[in-house]
């Protein structure tokens, strides 16, 4: 099965998975869904991740989704930015806070994947993924 944005395939299959208040979510493990992963748990909107070796070579990450002590939601929305057809850069000082703030930015930058906090920290900009909220 080929795939044009396995990225954008990441995000629907994790914003199923909330909508039905799953607690888990598998997706092909790689370098970016890796830093998505890392971004999301050090940003407390998934517990945590861990690769599964499943039967191909890729191998699986298995997401643990979070909820709040009512079952709410954590991602309320997780948004693809930037598409294979139209790559979105951008320096940091143009990257908008999500939420005033409550949500984060996930940018793939020259030094890997980070959240725009991160990255204001570093100052440095980079391809706009997705905006989670």
């Amino acid at each position: 099965m080929s795939m044009s944005d396995p990225l954008a395939d990441m995000l629907t299959r994790i914003r199923n998975a909330v909508n039905v208040k799953r607690k888990t979510v598998d997706v092909p493990a790689s370098k970016v869904h890796r830093g998505v992963a890392t971004v999301l748990q050090h940003e407390g909107f998934i517990e945590r991740f861990e690769e599964v070796q499943a039967g191909n070579a890729q191998g699986t990450i298995r997401i643990f989704l979070k909820y709040g002590p009512d079952g709410e939601k954590v991602i309320q929305e997780i948004k693809r930015v930037s598409k294979p057809g139209c790559r979105i850069y951008s320096a940091i000082a143009d990257v908008d806070p999500v939420m005033s703030g409550m949500g984060i930015t996930i940018l793939s930058t020259s030094q890997g994947v980070m959240s725009d906090r991160q990255a204001r920290k570093l100052n440095i900009g980079g391809e706009v993924l997705c905006t989670v909220c």
